[in-house]
């Protein structure tokens, strides 16, 4: 069969039986156009079935693999020597090992372990690696997220189950200081998701009713009371409704000064417009108010949102609330509505937050990221993000920043 005349597509591995002989050829130098399509067409001369690629490059420099069947019989020699000499012309290196049947199989049980480190350390990769190892895991590759804000890489890990995973690695990255989350591997990563966060310290940087309670001239005595709550020491309904109270007599028109003074997180915009781009449905439960998640909804393009409300009555604040209050248990009840009016599964929810009352919704999410928050959030989270990058929650659903990057300009 001469070498034009195709036989199998080069791109898409072919069935082996494990007993066939194979060839590993591996390409290693500068990188530069044309090198996988010049070894595959010398490889073509040979009557060769590809049966795995797998190619990298690191700071200009490529490692190819090719993985293919034995030539026919006289021909391996002749094989062997002209890649060698293509590769020489190339000023390449080559390598090629003899070897039976294909990659063996990976084990059961499939994981995605995300690791961002600001700095990530060769110390903090090394151990990383070890717990993987000795939960029984293999690495089955490493894909570089983002170099910036932080460093985001994530290991495709097989031969050990996702939970006992989760759980060790959450141990080893506490005592690390970096985050690593880990989810299951499948095609439900690629499906449509919907995302989920709190709102004060998390979406925004402030604390919404300190805000308030600034133009009331009453701010210390309610930041007392919500960081007792934020801590789970007090009831939130009741330290809700306390603090409320000290906002009565405020004229209406404070609202308006409120919205203005709220200050977005570093990345809210970015993760909101690219989880949008990728047609997730995104939504805020807080315990702050109405009067001003209505308007954040309104300004980011937001699914869903829902808070409490501050009643007015004549142009003024009573230092009341009115409706159904959302504490601890409403955001999680919150998440599921939102989940079923979106037609998502609550397995692929991710759920957003930093304080105990959001605890509930973490945990009933399929993925619960704890976002620079408490240190009894996460703890119970399934995983953290303490980097005051909000963002950075995208490398935790696989999405590169070279992908977001490209999308932007795309837009502009």
């Amino acid at each position: 069969m001469s070498a034009s005349q195709p036989r199998h597509p080069a791109d898409v591995p072919v069935a082996v039986p494990d007993d066939v002989p194979t060839l590993l050829v591996k390409i290693f130098g500068k990188d530069r156009p044309g090198i996988t399509a010049g070894l595959f067409d010398t490889l073509a001369a040979y009557s060769v079935d590809v049966v795995d690629i797998e190619q990298v490059v690191t700071r200009g420099r490529i490692v190819l693999c090719a993985l293919v069947t034995e030539p026919p019989p006289g021909l391996e020699g002749d094989l062997r020597a002209t890649v060698h000499s293509w590769a020489e012309s190339m000023r390449m290196q080559a390598e090629i090992i003899s070897g039976i049947g294909d990659n063996r199989p990976r084990g059961l049980g499939r994981s995605l372990v995300t690791v961002l480190g600001h700095p990530l350390t060769a110390e903090t990769t090394a151990a990383i690696a070890a717990r993987i190892t000795g939960t029984g895991g293999n690495i089955d590759r490493i894909f570089r997220l983002a170099k910036y804000p932080v460093t985001a890489v994530e290991f495709a890990v097989s031969g050990t189950e996702t939970e006992p995973l989760r759980t060790a690695l959450a141990t080893e990255s506490a005592a690390l200081g970096v985050d690593v989350a880990v989810v299951a591997a499948g095609l439900h990563r690629r499906a449509q998701r919907l995302v989920v966060m709190d709102v004060d310290s998390t979406l925004i940087q402030d604390e919404v009713i300190e805000l308030f309670a600034a133009h009331a001239g009453c701010e210390d005595k309610v930041a007392e009371v919500t960081a007792a709550a934020m801590r789970g020491e007090l009831d939130f309904e009741q330290s809700l409704h306390a603090r409320v109270a000290l906002l009565a007599g405020l004229d209406a028109s404070v609202v308006d000064k409120v919205r203005a003074e709220v200050r977005l997180t570093p990345g809210a915009r970015t993760l909101i417009r690219t989880l949008k781009r990728l047609g997730y449905q995104v939504g805020v439960v807080s315990g702050g108010f109405t009067q001003v998640t209505d308007d954040l909804q309104d300004r980011l393009g937001l699914d869903f949102a829902q808070a409490n409300t501050l009643e007015i009555v004549d142009g003024k604040l009573t230092g009341r609330v009115t409706g159904e209050i959302v504490d601890r248990a409403g955001k999680a009840r919150l998440l599921r509505r939102f989940a079923a009016e979106a037609g998502v599964p609550l397995a692929q929810t991710v759920a957003i937050g930093d304080g105990a009352n959001d605890l509930d919704m973490l945990n009933a999410a399929g993925l619960g990221v704890a976002f620079n928050a408490k240190p009894v959030v996460r703890e119970a989270a399934h995983t953290a993000v303490n980097v005051p990058f909000l963002d950075t929650v995208l490398y935790l659903l696989g999405i590169t920043r070279e992908e977001v990057e490209a999308a932007d300009a795309h837009d502009d």
